[in-house]
């Protein structure tokens, strides 16, 4: 397929771990990306999605 990468090219490119990627695709965040049986096939011209992963270790209640 061209045009399109797998999860473990991405991994090296991003740096970040094949499974984190991996959620992404499940979550939508990453456009374009497309599921053929059990393998993500990701353009290869797709931008890493921000990170929106609470990082202080607090969590937000009721939004407060």
């Amino acid at each position: 397929m061209n045009g399109y990468i797998k999860i473990a090219e991405v991994s090296k490119k991003w740096g970040i771990g094949e499974r984190r990627i991996n959620t992404l695709c499940l979550e939508g965040r990453i456009e374009g990306a497309v599921k053929f049986g059990n393998t993500w096939a990701i353009p290869a011209d797709a931008e890493k999605p921000k990170d929106d992963r609470i990082k202080s270790g607090k969590y937000i209640k009721n939004g407060k």
